[in-house]
Formats: structure tokens, C-alpha cells, sequence
């Protein structure tokens, strides 16, 4: 497995459009240190925003985009044969392959937060716990992503999953407003329903926190552990259906 997902971080560094998502990125980067010069008042808050939306934005675009093209590219190029030939069991082609992905996320997030603490740092803005939060967030926002991206593409062609993954990840953001819709009519069965269709949906909204920076409310050490631990059980459970589906996969040769 650790093979797999080495041989899979070289392939990603290695793809031009990688190097293109990076490239973006830096602009906006080099974009935020003049909006920063500029900022006179809220600056985290603004800051903030501007910059967990960067990192996401562009992201989510390499996870789509970048991920979504591997297991097809050595589906269509049959490779994979040469691969499942091997002594390798499926669950271990299909974490290797989610873990070398998850490294390239977390070494070029890393980077791109280490600059943004340092600007906070060298504006003597206090770095608080939801700042970190929110970076720790929004990485966990994109693993989750990533693992719809793999449960999909196990039995979906490429461009639905696409598509379906940005439908899930809409409506993880937006669930909050049906459940309003839905609270409002007093109905305990359809109230309950939707709470439960809810749970087929990743937290992406709970984890949204970069919103609270520069409010008042002080969200609690309760609040991130219960949203960190869920999104990581929802997190294990897509991963364990996706091998689940890929071992019972019949690939044509």
C-alpha cells in the first residue's frame, strides 16, 4: 500500500495540471498581501475568508479535476491489470492511491497556511484556536471531497462523478436551509426525515467555520471535537463502501 500511494504522489507532482492549480493559487496569494496592505479594519476576518476560500476553491478543483482522471486514465489504459496482477489486494490499491492524494493535499495546504500565519504574525494578529480550526477544517472539508470522488468513480464514469460530487458538496453546504424550511412546518415526520436523509450528506456547512471569525460567539471545544470526530466517522465509512465496490468490480479487459 505505502508503494502505491508513493508511486501515486510522484504521478500527481508530476501533472502539469497540478502545476497550473499552484500557480493560481500564488497569484491569489501575491493578490491577498496587497488586499492586506490595504485592509484598515477586521483584518483576520477578511483576511480569513479570502484566503480558506483560496485554498478550498483551488482545491476542490484539483480533487475533481486531477483525482477523478487517475483511476480512469489506468482503467482506460489498462494498467490496473498490471496493477490487481500483482500481490496487492484491492483495499490496498484503493487506500494507497487515496493516501498519495491526501499527502500532495496536505504538503501544499500545509504550505499555503504556514504563509497565512505568518502574515497574521507579522500583523500582530492574534492567531486563535478557530483560525487554526478553520484550517484544520478546511483540509478535512477536502478529504471528505476526495472520498466521495472515490466512492463515486467506483461504479460512475468520470464527468457524473464530477458532477455528483459537486452536488454533494452544494448540499452539504446548503442542508441547513431545507432543515429550516422543514422546522417551520411543525410536521415531526417530514422534520425527522430530513434530519436523516441529513446523514447521507458530508458535514461540509459544521465544518465552514472560517464564518465565525471576527464574531463575538465563542465556539466550544465540544463543537470541534463532535464535528471532527463525525466528519472522520463519515469520512471511514465512504472509504469502507468505496472498497467494498471496487472489490466486487469486474474491469473488461
Amino acid at each position: 500500500m505505502f508503494n502505491i500511494a508513493l508511486n501515486t504522489f510522484r504521478e500527481i507532482v508530476r501533472n502539469k495540471f497540478l502545476y497550473i492549480i499552484i500557480f493560481f493559487a500564488f497569484i491569489f496569494i501575491l493578490f491577498s498581501i496587497t488586499l492586506w496592505t490595504l485592509t484598515l479594519w477586521n483584518d483576520s476576518k477578511i483576511i480569513t475568508d479570502f484566503w480558506m476560500s483560496m485554498i478550498e476553491i483551488f482545491w476542490i478543483i484539483g480533487v475533481l479535476f486531477v483525482w477523478s482522471q487517475l483511476l480512469f486514465k489506468e482503467i482506460e489504459g489498462k494498467t490496473i491489470f498490471l496493477i490487481l496482477s500483482k500481490p496487492i489486494k484491492r483495499y490496498e490499491f484503493i487506500l494507497g492511491k487515496f493516501t498519495g492524494f491526501s499527502a500532495t493535499i496536505f504538503l501544499i495546504v500545509f504550505v499555503q497556511a504556514s504563509l497565512y500565519l505568518a502574515m497574521l504574525y507579522f500583523k500582530d494578529i492574534e492567531i486563535s484556536k478557530l483560525i487554526l480550526f478553520s484550517i484544520v477544517f478546511t483540509f478535512i472539508k477536502l478529504e471528505l471531497l476526495l472520498a466521495l470522488v472515490f466512492f463515486f468513480s467506483s461504479f460512475m464514469s468520470n464527468m457524473i462523478t464530477i458532477l455528483v460530487s459537486i452536488l454533494f458538496y452544494i448540499s452539504g453546504h446548503s442542508f441547513w436551509l431545507l432543515l429550516d424550511l422543514v422546522n417551520r412546518t411543525k410536521n415531526e415526520f417530514v422534520i425527522k426525515f430530513v434530519e436523516l436523509l441529513q446523514l447521507l450528506f458530508p458535514p461540509f456547512e459544521a465544518l465552514n467555520t472560517k464564518n465565525y471569525i471576527g464574531w463575538f460567539a465563542e465556539l466550544t471545544n465540544r463543537f470541534f471535537l463532535y464535528n471532527t470526530v463525525y466528519a472522520l466517522a463519515y469520512l471511514v465509512i465512504i472509504l469502507y463502501f468505496t472498497v467494498l465496490i471496487f472489490d466486487k468490480k469486474k474491469f473488461e479487459n
